[in-house]
């Protein structure tokens, strides 16, 4: 208790005073995507194309937008194409939007259920043996010999979907310095109605909700070095965060290089992680990613009709490109306002930007739009040991199994409004943002036990800071 009481007297005496230049506000502050920034609240507050886009470069951004939201379908047996044709024939979802809903944040499966997941999956892969790091730098991961990198649980008419995702959780009880319980959930899952005999005896398993799309061509304009500062700081300022990049597989420029796209960074391109979804949750071929997802050992998965060589094609890919390059990022709502302010001090107090970097200038991009904006998405983009209650023990590239790249925060008060829910983390474990911050462990244990030891009055005001992203 003495320590809880010390640090609770910590953060009072930073935030004492008016002298907290964190209790103020910030020029541009809440413009959080520059001037791409949306002015929209509502629950198409994702959906919308940054506010700088020229007209013609808006039809550009609402064809993508067609795409991303339209259904494919299976190619049919006597040849005649036209049209989204290639899906499957094991998939996840039959559109991008199925799983980013209103381009917002998925959930995972409900409890009890074993009905196909609508936006999340899991993904599988074995230990890497020893001999396999020529495999593990061009892959990442070892997929699971028989189902391969990711479970798909839909199938075209006359094949056998890969299995069914079973969920339940168990009740954890976490008590704050006043006295107040929260009760966190532990997932627990399992695979069943496999349908092509039995997993691999090691197979690794990771539960992932699909992310929200917003800001993603603003995270791909920061520049590699500011990334590179991330780390350098903070191996320099020591302690408990002590972030890492992850260096990925680039397939155009076949080479290795920074990974800043999924939960553990394992893409390098949005236009890569385009693609790989394509592929992985949809069962569609594109230049970049020619094969689908069939394993060897699926051999009727390699059969049916194809919707085309590739599916997906290289206009159709950039018309993708260009539109998830381009969703706006929503203004903040009251980020001067007192209470607001206070919250903000108090996230910086407990340590909370160490990991959730709150803002940077934009380097050059392909997009000029995208090109010199000052953003607040509040991310390092690196990975971080977030303890063992969160980890998946599942390695992605150099990513292992208790690390997760820090997700951006902006949008976080939109949720419910635009996604119908507040399930956050990887797994969606977590049923609001005090709960989130509850898992955080490992390199966050410090900015967790801050929060835990707070009087109700700070700790209200940090989740109304929150709530303003």
């Amino acid at each position: 208790m003495r320590n809880l009481y010390l640090l609770t007297a910590t953060l009072a005496g930073l935030l004492a005073g008016c002298g907290d230049p964190n209790a103020r506000p910030e020029p541009g502050e809440h413009l959080a995507g520059g001037a791409t920034t949306v002015q929209r609240f509502d629950k198409d507050a994702f959906s919308m194309p940054a506010a700088n886009l020229s007209p013609s470069r808006r039809m550009d951004f609402f064809v993508g937008n067609a795409f991303f939201r339209g259904n494919w379908h299976a190619a049919r047996a006597d040849g005649k194409q036209g049209g989204r044709i290639g899906l499957g024939p094991l998939f996840n979802t039959d559109s991008c939007q199925s799983c980013h809903i209103k381009d917002g944040r998925g959930f995972p499966p409900a409890e009890g259920s074993d009905a196909p997941a609508l936006s999340s999956l899991v993904r599988l892969s074995i230990s890497a043996p020893p001999d396999q790091a020529a495999l593990i730098e061009r892959l990442g991961i070892i997929p699971e010999p028989t189902y391969g990198g990711q479970l798909q649980d839909a199938a075209i008419d006359g094949h056998a979907p890969e299995g069914r995702v079973k969920l339940h959780y168990q009740a954890r009880v976490v008590t704050l310095a006043d006295g107040e319980q929260i009760t966190l959930r532990q997932p627990v899952f399992t695979i069943g109605q496999v349908g092509y005999g039995p997993l691999h005896p090691q197979t690794q398993m990771s539960l992932r909700v699909a992310p929200p799309m917003i800001g993603l061509g603003l995270l791909e304009a920061i520049r590699d070095s500011d990334l590179e500062q991330n780390a350098a700081r903070q191996a320099r300022e020591g302690g408990l965060v002590h972030g890492q990049l992850n260096q990925v597989w680039d397939e155009l420029r076949q080479q290795t290089r920074m990974g800043r796209f999924g939960w553990k960074a394992g893409q390098p391109t949005l236009d890569q992680q385009n693609a790989h979804a394509f592929a992985g949750d949809m069962g569609l071929t594109s230049s970049l990613l020619p094969s689908d997802d069939c394993t060897e050992r699926q051999s009727a998965c390699r059969k049916p009709p194809q919707g085309g060589a590739p599916e997906v094609s290289d206009r159709v890919r950039e018309q993708v490109l260009f539109y998830t390059r381009t969703l706006g990022v929503p203004a903040r709502r009251d980020s001067d306002t007192p209470r607001v302010l206070e919250g903000k001090a108090v996230f910086h107090a407990a340590g909370c930007a160490a990991c959730h970097r709150p803002s940077y200038v934009t380097g050059e991009h392909a997009l000029p739009e995208l090109s010199q904006q000052h953003i607040f998405p509040y991310t390092d983009l690196l990975l971080h040991d977030m303890g063992e209650g969160l980890a998946d023990h599942r390695e992605e590239f150099r990513a292992n199994g208790r690390q997760w790249r820090t997700p951006p925060l902006w949008g976080l008060g939109l949720t419910a409004r635009v996604s119908g829910h507040t399930q956050f983390l990887h797994d969606g474990r977590a049923r609001d943002v005090l709960e989130a911050i509850l898992w955080h462990d490992g390199e966050a244990r410090d900015s967790r036990d801050a929060v835990i030891a707070m009087d109700q009055g700070r700790r209200m005001a940090l989740l109304s800071f929150l709530n303003s992203l």
